[in-house]
């Protein structure tokens, strides 16, 4: 565990602490303390830590002490790549990594898919310092030979989980095919390092690797109040999203549905209420997509009501309330949903709304996070619906009493009986040897 204090105490460049003060930015978080130092001196790292713990600057600090101590091993190539699973965090890094750069001669580009090929290969052609994209596209410009990465010196993957999760790994095997050189390092963050597919990846990417994790995937939230609300159906659960709304104090809400359908269902209801609702979902056109993305940014929406598409990467720290109106399938989703509030300190409110069809899903999450989670009420909104009781388990001694039951019993025959049964057979013959067998007749 590092004692940094401040920034100063972890060996950073003195022009980073200017940037650094501007920004408001003080004492390290956790995982900046333990990470920087070991980014620093070299190491090929593998860490893990719950969102909003700063995570983002503990990779770009080092990458700014690399642009500024540390001599190019090619003056052409990129010497910082930087991936992400998502556009929406892809953009993120990049504008926190612009604004350590301002005021500084290092370049950086941003390359996303959904955006004009043609303009990035122009902005990489200026043969930038860092280059923040996702694995799609950047593969893309691989192809089209209008990026190297031989002289790559830093690889760098933000939330490695969910860039597997999405099916990048051949990507990601192809980059670090291409960034060959062997004084290469790589740091890879993810959400948990229970993570199968992670550890496969990391054995191909990394050397030697130094292992930080800072808390569990299911840690406490501790900026975050977590409600939750029985519902009886589909109405009362509406009744109870409005109320919410109507009591909890917010800048921004996020409101997470499982299917399209739903979202749609809910900004009608409630942009007729009055409030600036936007929909997200995964079939949205990319174009579609930033608009509404970078609307809401801009706080020209109140309410984001998505599918899980924006669960991971969002860092909006106007964003102090998350609704659950359907619980997610996975347990882990939860943790990474209600991590888009309470973000750098802010304090933030997430509730979730259980129907019977979320029953299920409620109990894994419970699960997850090894803990009884007790149930709130609205006034004038209280549920009927108590939870489904888990089905019957029959015991060991009962079920083996019943095959008992249902097995017939062996007869067991007397030793007379079987002389007879003897006798009897000594007395059936075969006329031809072919035919069936018969009783002689007497």
């Amino acid at each position: 565990m590092s004692n940094a204090e401040n920034f100063n105490d972890l060996g950073l460049d003195p022009r980073l602490s200017p940037i650094l003060d501007h920004q408001g930015i003080t004492e390290p978080t956790e995982i900046q303390a333990l990470a920087i130092p070991t980014a620093m001196a070299g190491h090929d790292l593998i860490a893990s830590s719950k969102t909003g713990s700063g995570k983002t600057l503990a990779y770009l600090l080092p990458t700014m002490q690399r642009l500024m101590r540390k001599k190019a091993l090619n003056k052409r190539d990129p010497r910082v790549l930087i991936l992400a699973p998502t556009r929406e965090l892809a953009k993120q890094v990049y504008a926190q990594l612009r604004s350590l750069v301002s005021g500084t001669t290092y370049k950086a580009a941003l390359v996303l898919g959904g955006e004009n090929f043609n303009d990035q290969a122009k902005a990489l052609a200026k043969d930038p310092h860092v280059v923040v994209a996702t694995p799609g596209r950047l593969v893309n410009h691989l192809d089209e030979r209008s990026l190297f990465l031989e002289g790559l010196e830093l690889l760098i993957l933000d939330e490695a989980d969910r860039m597997l999760d999405l099916g990048f790994a051949a990507e990601l095997t192809r980059i670090n095919q291409t960034a060959s050189h062997r004084l290469r390092q790589t740091l890879m963050f993810s959400a948990t390092l229970e993570h199968a597919a992670v550890n496969s990846m990391a054995v191909k990417l990394l050397k030697a690797p130094k292992r930080i994790a800072i808390g569990a995937a299911n840690a406490e939230h501790a900026d975050i109040e977590k409600r939750f609300y029985l519902s009886d159906h589909l109405d009362h659960k509406q009744a109870l999203l409005e109320k919410v709304l109507e009591t909890e104090t917010y800048q921004q809400v996020i409101i997470f549905t499982a299917t399209r359908s739903d979202t749609d269902r809910l900004s009608q209801l409630l942009t007729g209420q009055g409030l600036k609702t936007a929909a997200l979902s995964g079939e949205m056109s990319q174009a579609d997509r930033n608009k509404i993305m970078d609307s809401f940014s801009r706080g020209q929406q109140q309410v984001l009501i998505t599918t899980d598409v924006a669960s991971r990467g969002l860092d909006l720290l106007q964003v102090s309330l998350v609704v659950n109106f359907d619980m997610p399938k996975q347990a882990e989703e939860y943790v990474h949903r209600i991590g888009r509030t309470g973000r750098a300190g802010a304090k933030g409110v997430a509730v979730s709304l259980v129907g019977p069809k979320d029953w299920e899903a409620f109990k894994r999450v419970e699960s997850f996070l090894q803990q009884p989670i007790n149930f709130s009420e609205l006034q004038g909104l209280k549920a009927k619906f108590k939870g489904l009781k888990p089905a019957p388990v029959k015991s060991a001694d009962k079920a083996a009493k019943n095959t008992a039951k249902a097995r017939p019993k062996r007869v067991v025959k007397a030793p007379q009986d079987r002389k007879n049964r003897r006798k009897a057979n000594r007395e059936i013959v075969s006329d031809d040897g072919m035919a069936p067998l018969k009783k002689k007749k007497l």
